[in-house]
């Protein structure tokens, strides 16, 4: 039987979890006085955002985030009339126990540390090649490469070859040689991807990810207007949180292979647009969602470069608002310049940092320069201790102990800068279908007027700008 979503209960006390400081040193807790002024100057520099709905207009505005308590990870409670009044009341006389607010217990949330090595990571036998000129196929066929695809990336107006390397040729010689045989030609390895998601620890109860960020009072109809796009993998459409709401499924995987399974994507659609008793973030909103993995010749779940830009082209067909990047992996040149053209395509683009634990090697495509960078927090204050770190992070939000759809039915608690992201790509989307944030430095603008800075004063490599306390108002 699947288990039902939870609901958040209101402890009778608040109780701090841990004693371990977060990065940067001890944070400055904001006066009212000073949450005031922050929430008069988004409300003037923004304004309402107005979106119609049903033939009429709802006003999406940013308020500030009320101070929360520091809350403790609470049990999942069932979603029936009793369950909820009892969330409601505070009544801790459930079924379900209370989870340990030791620190044992919430660092048990964050699970392992990614080992994915992106730089080694990649397609063998196999290169790509951005813009290829008139009759490159004669130039490169006398050395024994051999063109295996071509794909059309009509929206963002550039053509790749996915070209298969020489017998006895590695994939770092292959395109050393392209390289001499057309100058000046983007060329680069077909590199693979992973889902930034960790693996916790089975049998913990987690918060919803609406009580999570303080969503909790937003309409079940919010985001309705709003067009969203995610690159993932599978999504289980007949899940509890998803069955009924708006979504069209795409899978980009190379020919003779399976697309990849419905497990970290079915989470991340479920917190953008599943709904509202599921802690969906946007449940009125309408989902593209773009599988960008596939099972190769080994049996191995991969996402590859070639998928990815397939899939940002196929959403930029269809206008979305914004797009939500819950995966990492290694700068790649054809990428960042399918990204560049993605600017151009007016695509608002959000995503994960990665969980590597890093502060030296920047998971991209979130380290791009038109890519805002989400990182996530432990609490109110506290960095996910897997987060990586850099110039590159922009936000902070909530991203440890989220419960999260399963495939198959139920959920389960996880942890990640996966599960950070959806929160920025949701105000980024009701912001760029406003025409308020047309690029990804009017959106950090926009955001950095609403954030509780942690860390060091100012931007940081940890947190970025801080901790977002925006949150729409759905009326």
């Amino acid at each position: 039987m699947a288990l039902p979503p939870p609901k958040k209960t209101r402890p009778k006390s608040t109780t701090k979890v841990g004693s371990k400081p977060r990065a940067g040193g001890k944070s400055k807790k904001p006066e009212m006085a000073s949450d005031t002024k922050t929430l008069t100057q988004i409300v003037i520099g923004l304004g309402s955002v107005a979106l119609l709905i049903f033939g009429g207009v709802g006003a999406y505005t940013y308020l500030n985030q009320p101070e929360k308590p520091k809350h403790t990870l609470t049990a999942a409670l069932g979603s029936d009339p009793a369950s909820k009044a009892t969330a409601q009341s505070g009544s801790s006389s459930t079924t379900n126990a209370s989870v340990s607010t030791s620190q044992a217990a919430f660092d048990a949330y964050e699970g392992q540390r990614s080992t994915f090595n992106a730089a080694r990571s990649f397609e063998p036998g196999e290169v790509i090649i951005a813009a290829p000129p008139a009759g490159f196929e004669d130039k490169i066929r006398s050395s024994g490469f051999r063109v295996l695809e071509h794909i059309n990336l009509g929206q963002l107006k550039l053509a790749v070859v996915r070209v298969s390397t020489p017998s006895g040729m590695n994939v770092p010689d292959a395109i050393k040689k392209l390289s001499v045989l057309l100058p000046g030609v983007t060329i680069d390895a077909n590199h693979q991807f992973e889902g930034s998601a960790a693996k916790t620890s089975p049998g913990m109860a987690g918060s919803n990810p609406r009580a999570m960020a303080g969503w909790e009072n937003l309409s079940a109809s919010c985001g309705t207007g709003l067009i969203l796009g995610q690159i993932d993998s599978g999504v289980d459409l007949t899940h509890p949180a998803l069955v009924g709401q708006k979504i069209k499924y795409q899978a980009f995987t190379k020919a003779g292979r399976k697309p990849g399974p419905p497990d970290h994507g079915t989470a991340v659609a479920a917190m953008l647009i599943g709904k509202a008793e599921w802690g969906g973030l946007l449940p009125g909103a309408q989902l593209y969602a773009a599988n960008m993995f596939e099972i190769n010749e080994k049996g191995k779940k991969i996402g590859s470069a070639v998928g990815l830009m397939k899939a940002i082209n196929w959403l930029a067909m269809h206008k979305v608002d914004a797009i939500n990047l819950s995966i990492a992996g290694n700068d790649n040149r054809v990428v960042r310049k399918a990204f560049s053209l993605a600017k151009r395509a007016n695509l608002m683009l959000v995503a994960a940092v990665g969980n590597w634990g890093r502060a030296d090697k920047p998971a991209y495509p979130a380290a791009y320069e038109h890519v805002v960078a989400v990182t996530a927090t432990k609490g109110p204050e506290l960095i996910y201790s897997h987060a990586n770190q850099g110039k590159y992070v922009d936000f902070a939000a909530p991203g440890v102990g989220i419960y999260t759809a399963l495939a198959g039915g139920g959920g389960k608690p996880q942890s990640g800068t996966s599960f950070a992201t959806p929160y920025i790509t949701a105000m980024a989307a009701i912001l760029s279908h406003a025409g308020k944030t047309p690029t990804a430095n009017d959106l950090r603008r926009a955001l950095s007027a609403a954030t509780r800075d942690l860390g060091k004063p100012g931007k940081d490599t940890v947190f970025g700008y801080g901790m977002v306390k925006a949150r729409p108002a759905c009326k």
